[in-house]
């Protein structure tokens, strides 16, 4: 199998201390520029960094750190994971990842989405009945944009465009992707603009999801696309051990899981669910690295991947416990997820 690069994605979320206590989201902030710098020296092939407006996620504008990152880093590249494209404005999106792709040299990736909460729509004045159409005009324009030539443009979401050029230029081209959840319409339209395919795999077994790859492969086929790559977002922690890893992950996760479910009608997270969860048939890579890498070959190849961002910034799990975490990744479970798929 052709290689497959392993990557980090984080939403910055706002932890506690070793000693208990909340964090400021501007320690917060610190400690994700801290955690990019220690996955470049790991030799880790990406960093992305989420867009967030609620007081359980640090990161409002992950541009900014990502150009924080740029400076003390050298060769892994910087993304979003994901950029909320459907309340922001194409035009600024794509300046702001040019000029990040300058200051990084080349780095800069973008991963487009609709983001799995809502709050940055009343917050910038939109409606959500406009839910649909603010993505697929705003994918639409994103895509002409990344041309890197003068735009004609006109929708129904923001001011038309008349030969309107687009500055800076980047030195080579911007990579982007669009985040997926789980809808064939959006695997089609993914396909039809050109953007790479992330499968955003955080519930149930990853290999449900191989009918939207193979969907993806026809749909570029259809519209006379060459091959695009697809790759993995899942949540995981990993630890010397598995016992040490799930004890570590499971109340971070658990807290998470129970304030943000209980504002959507989740049941109460459990100890059971968990497990299932950490398991062959679950969507979480959590324990020692040789089960994490295993997990992640087994993934990899059922789905036909080309990267697998592992999700390690998981509630109030401490920087800490993070930072073994990516250390762990980058210098056994990368390594040994190489070795498994070339066997």
């Amino acid at each position: 199998m052709s290689t497959v690069h392993l990557g980090l994605d984080t939403f910055g979320d706002v932890t506690h201390g070793e000693d208990g206590e909340r964090v400021s989201d501007a320690q917060a902030i610190r400690d994700t520029v801290d955690q990019a710098v220690l996955a470049d020296q790991v030799g880790l092939h990406f960093f992305g960094v989420g867009e967030h407006h609620r007081h359980e996620f640090a990161v409002s504008s992950p541009e900014i750190v990502l150009a924080a990152a740029a400076a003390r880093t050298s060769d892994i590249r910087l993304g979003t994971a994901v950029t909320v494209l459907s309340s922001d404005d194409p035009v600024r999106v794509y300046e702001r990842f040019a000029t990040l792709d300058a200051v990084s040299r080349g780095r800069a990736e973008v991963i487009l989405g609709r983001g799995s909460f809502i709050e940055s729509f009343p917050l910038f004045g939109y409606d959500l009945k406009d839910y649909e159409v603010l993505f697929e005009e705003k994918l639409e324009l994103f895509a002409e944009l990344m041309a890197e030539k003068p735009v004609t443009w006109q929708g129904t979401t923001r001011a038309p465009l008349h030969e309107a050029d687009v500055f800076p230029k980047t030195e080579g081209g911007l990579t982007a992707w669009v985040g997926v959840g789980g809808s064939p319409e959006s695997v089609v339209r993914t396909a039809r603009y050109g953007y790479g395919l992330m499968l955003a795999i955080i519930g149930g077994a990853p290999g449900r999801f191989r009918p939207y790859v193979d969907l993806f492969h026809r749909s570029l086929d259809s519209f006379g696309r060459d091959r695009l790559p697809i790759g993995i977002h899942s949540p995981g922690h990993i630890a010397d051990t598995d016992e040490q890893a799930w004890e570590e992950l499971y109340p971070a996760m658990e807290a998470n899981r129970n304030a943000i479910g209980a504002e959507r009608g989740w049941p109460p997270y459990s100890r059971l669910q968990f497990q299932h969860d950490v398991g062959p048939e679950g969507s979480v890579y959590a324990g020692s690295p040789e089960r994490v890498a295993q997990k992640i070959a087994d993934t990899v190849r059922t789905l036909g991947a080309d990267r697998f961002d592992l999700k390690y910034s998981n509630g109030t799990l401490s920087h800490a416990r993070m930072m073994h975490s990516i250390e762990l990744y980058g210098t056994q479970v990368a390594p040994r997820v190489a070795e498994l798929l070339a066997e």
